[in-house]
């Protein structure tokens, strides 16, 4: 089993990014991201949200594209709305993964934090061993 972390700097215990690769090509990545900046409101905080999950995918050398299912977790789900136009303007058409919106309880100051799922094509890179 070939998995590759990437953690939180602050949290060492936690990753921000996990890769696992299948026996033999593919695999998944998961990402998790809040905004750095907590003085936003919900739809500010969910595009630069956003911005760092295409950060993750872009240092991946993936795109939106690859993203197969994302959990969106807020503290207000009376935003849904307002999530979803900024979603829409950020995700492909007819690309859209599986999705979930649920409200939480969340640190002072995060609005939003998104968890995203992404396929690694088949001839990915394994890190070496």
């Amino acid at each position: 089993m070939t998995i590759r972390r990437t953690p939180i700097e602050d949290m060492r215990h936690k990753s921000k990014v996990v890769f696992y690769h299948f026996p033999g090509g593919g695999g998944l990545m998961w990402a998790v991201a809040t905004s750095p900046d907590t003085t936003l409101d919900l739809p500010g905080q969910a595009a630069r949200t956003l911005e760092q999950i295409d950060g993750y995918l872009t240092e991946a050398g993936l795109d939106r594209r690859a993203i197969v299912r994302a959990e969106v977790i807020v503290t207000d789900h009376d935003q849904k709305p307002a999530f979803d136009r900024v979603w829409s303007d950020w995700m492909p058409i007819d690309h859209g993964p599986v999705r979930s919106f649920v409200q939480s309880v969340m640190p002072d100051g995060d609005l939003v934090e998104i968890i995203v799922t992404a396929a690694l094509p088949y001839d990915y890179p394994a890190p070496s061993k």
